[in-house]
């Protein structure tokens, strides 16, 4: 795969905490509204602008892109992002719960995306697409990085252990959630663009909506640019480059509002009755594929099936199997995506949110589901097959704003 080292735009690093900002699709704008609030310099006054506009702002207004536009050129302006003297690539690692995890930060070319060479798992919505297209359309620049994920390579993980374990980072803060977050200068980029070059795949971890995006501004641009060369700064995009082992993928539990007309009882009979294994059990997560534990009525059940038979990578995932055979004909959820009746709860939010949602009436039964493998979404990516929605719930989340690539 192709990358490049870049002449970003960083925080000035006493304020590098005070400009980075949680992902724009992981609150919605009241949340938005209230982490920025008095925090002028967080990029959530960019990736989410209409938070500097009246209540009543349709989010998806040209006025709230020129608003983002207008931030951040602000932010350049005073000096709160400095454009870096010379074309650059960094590391960027993440500690959550004492675990690392360590990327490289290059600008990735929209070929490589465009050709599937940077595959993906996951379908876009094309009004979440359109979003983020108008808003690099109008920023010129990629804010928030792609989260990308390649099989390990033992000359790539060497290399950035002698950097850890050398140089001092630019970055160097642990937010308020806890996670704390570093970023390298790498000062002779050309050791890793050679090595990538011998990368064959990568893989859209988190990011399909950004990255689409990317694909088609860069292509705008393209055709826009009678003198275009493929050398242009609109060819590439921010992306951030994880070696596989070291990610982890939280489970995506689900929550439905009724039992679509049965009774507690007649739906566990159901489930019996569809070949599933049942055991009453303590533990509120299942510890092995090819299970999940309910929750109904104020207590848990395991819940298992035989895996032996399932070859295909998309239908042997725990979500299709609980889908196609529990979801769907037992409790009518037909489309995940559109159905009005199941609720998605990232793993992050822990067992006791199932619990929550299940006693206080808001729901009518929970299951909390074991987490797809990283293994899982490459074989799914190589097969162009898609995941079903809400499979994978990465953590943590890359910050946006501590580097910002330009076009």
């Amino acid at each position: 795969m192709k990358i490049q080292a870049f002449r970003g735009l960083l925080p000035r690093p006493d304020l590098a905490a005070d400009v980075a900002a949680v992902p724009y699709d992981v609150v919605d704008t009241e949340e938005a509204r209230a982490l920025a609030s008095g925090r002028p310099y967080d990029l959530l006054h960019v990736d989410r602008a209409e938070i500097d506009l009246p209540p009543d702002t349709n989010p998806y207004s040209p006025l709230v892109y020129e608003t983002a536009a207008k931030n951040l050129q602000k932010l350049i302006a005073e000096g709160i992002l400095q454009r870096e003297a010379a074309p650059a690539l960094y590391l960027y690692q993440q500690v959550m719960d004492g675990r690392p995890q360590t990327g490289l930060i290059a600008a990735c070319h929209i070929d490589d995306y465009g050709n599937d060479i940077i595959r993906k798992h996951e379908k876009t919505r094309q009004v979440k697409e359109d979003d983020r297209t108008n808003l690099v359309r109008a920023l010129s620049a990629h804010t928030g990085p792609i989260f990308l994920t390649y099989r390990d390579r033992a000359d790539v993980n060497a290399r950035i252990a002698t950097i850890l374990s050398s140089e001092a980072p630019l970055f160097d803060f642990t937010a308020p959630d806890g996670i704390a977050h570093k970023v390298w200068r790498i000062a002779d980029p050309a050791p890793f663009v050679s090595t990538f070059a011998e990368v064959p795949l990568a893989y859209v971890a988190d990011g399909h909506h950004r990255s689409a995006s990317a694909w088609r501004v860069g292509n705008e641009r393209r055709a826009a640019n009678p003198a275009h060369t493929g050398e242009e700064d609109y060819n590439w995009f921010l992306g951030v480059l994880f070696p596989a082992q070291q990610l982890k993928i939280l489970p995506y539990n689900r929550a439905v509002l009724d039992l679509n007309g049965h009774t507690p009882e007649t739906f566990l009979a159901a489930v019996d009755a569809a070949g599933f294994t049942r055991s009453a059990t303590i533990e509120k997560s299942p510890t092995a594929p090819g299970s999940v534990c309910l929750y109904l009525q104020g207590t848990w059940q395991l819940v298992t099936w035989d895996t032996t038979a399932l070859t295909d990578p998309v239908a042997s995932l725990d979500v299709s199997v609980l889908q196609s055979r529990i979801l769907a004909p037992l409790l009518g959820i037909d489309d995940p995506r559109t159905n009005e009746r199941i609720e998605f709860i990232g793993g992050i939010r822990g067992t006791a949110a199932l619990e929550k949602k299940v006693d206080s009436g808001h729901a009518a039964i929970a299951f909390s589901m074991y987490p797809t493998t990283v293994g899982q979404l490459m074989a799914i990516a190589d097969a162009g097959e898609i995941m079903p929605p809400k499979s994978t719930w990465f953590e943590p989340k890359l910050r946006s704003g501590l580097v910002v690539q330009t076009f």
